[in-house]
């Protein structure tokens, strides 16, 4: 049953990818609505159905399975020691952020100034690491899952907190895409809000993955910082009544 759920996880989320809603599906098949989302809630659907659903996304479902399969092995997040290892090297880590956004060799070598060697030497490191498979003819191939993001508070996060993060937040941001605000909040609200912070971390994700369709000179590096915590600013902490 678990197999069955996961295939159809991974079929309902490329079907998302290719802008295919599941009322799309419904009128392809010829169901109700209702029968698509329950088809997705039960484990048990027929291979017809399932056969028919994996044309609609491209596939087989010889396919599908192996890409469940493949899904299910790669790697959620690299151990704190293989990110102080990235972190350590610039170069890699470069590197290995263009690899995480489908770059290919060629790519990376055009836009950097990174000699052959030194490319390949960290296209190396990166499949020792077990963050890609290295192939032949210097393909890459990922093996990081879906869900793939770097260790909370780890080598790599604080990499960028520490020196990417006032280049980021110091240039200008078109309207509408820097938002910040403050009040106060109980331990529940907050709870509600990492929730929905979550959710548009998800979205954002999801939309990473189908913009990988596009050619590269379609895409366009974005950063999004979502970020919550308890906090004053430090002139008006000054200004507090000490407790005597």
């Amino acid at each position: 049953m678990q197999e069955t759920e996961q295939m159809l996880q991974f079929l309902r989320k490329r079907l998302k990818a290719q802008g295919i809603t599941q009322k799309d599906l419904a009128a392809r098949l010829d169901v109700s609505e209702a029968s698509i989302k329950r088809m997705f809630a039960s484990p048990r659907v027929t291979l017809e159905r399932l056969a028919e659903v994996c044309a609609l996304a491209g596939m087989s479902i010889a396919e599908l399975a192996q890409e469940t399969a493949m899904q299910s092995e790669k790697l959620p997040q690299l151990s704190e020691q293989q990110e102080r290892e990235v972190v350590a090297d610039l170069k890699l880590l470069l590197v290995a952020v263009c690899v995480l956004n489908h770059w290919s060799m060629d790519d990376i070598f055009r836009a950097f100034q990174l000699t052959e060697p030194e490319l390949i030497l960290a296209l190396t490191r990166l499949d020792r690491i077990g963050l890609i498979d290295l192939l032949p003819g210097n393909r890459i191939r990922l093996k990081v899952s879906r869900d793939f993001r770097w260790l909370p508070n780890g080598p790599i996060q604080t990499f960028f907190r520490e020196r990417a993060e006032h280049d980021y937040l110091s240039a200008p941001f078109p309207p509408g895409q820097y938002v910040f605000t403050q009040g106060m909040l109980t331990d529940a609200a907050r709870q509600r809000v990492t929730k929905l912070l979550e959710k548009v971390r998800q979205e954002f994700s999801e939309q990473h993955r189908a913009s990988l369709q596009q050619p590269l000179e379609e895409r366009h590096g974005t950063g999004l910082l979502l970020a919550m915590r308890e906090w004053e600013p430090s002139a008006f902490s000054a200004l507090r009544r000490r407790s005597c």
